[in-house]
């Protein structure tokens, strides 16, 4: 199916949740923030958020610096 993530068009696996997109992005243990047409996602709420067709997500990864 596909979905809109960071602006770009990307095809994920049907029924797919929030944790199973993090995990195929590579992102699992990573300080991130989800947004899903336009609702932040809460992390407790990413294992049984299901992705549906056409979403728009926008996920950004936190990153450490000094």
């Amino acid at each position: 199916m596909n979905i809109q993530l960071n602006g770009h068009p990307r095809d994920i696996p049907d029924g797919a949740t929030v944790t199973q997109l993090i995990e195929l992005l590579g992102y699992a243990g990573k300080r991130i923030a989800v947004e899903r047409n336009g609702e932040i996602v809460p992390k407790s709420q990413h294992g049984i958020t299901s992705l549906n067709v056409d979403d728009k997500l926008e996920i950004v990864v936190a990153v450490g610096g000094g």
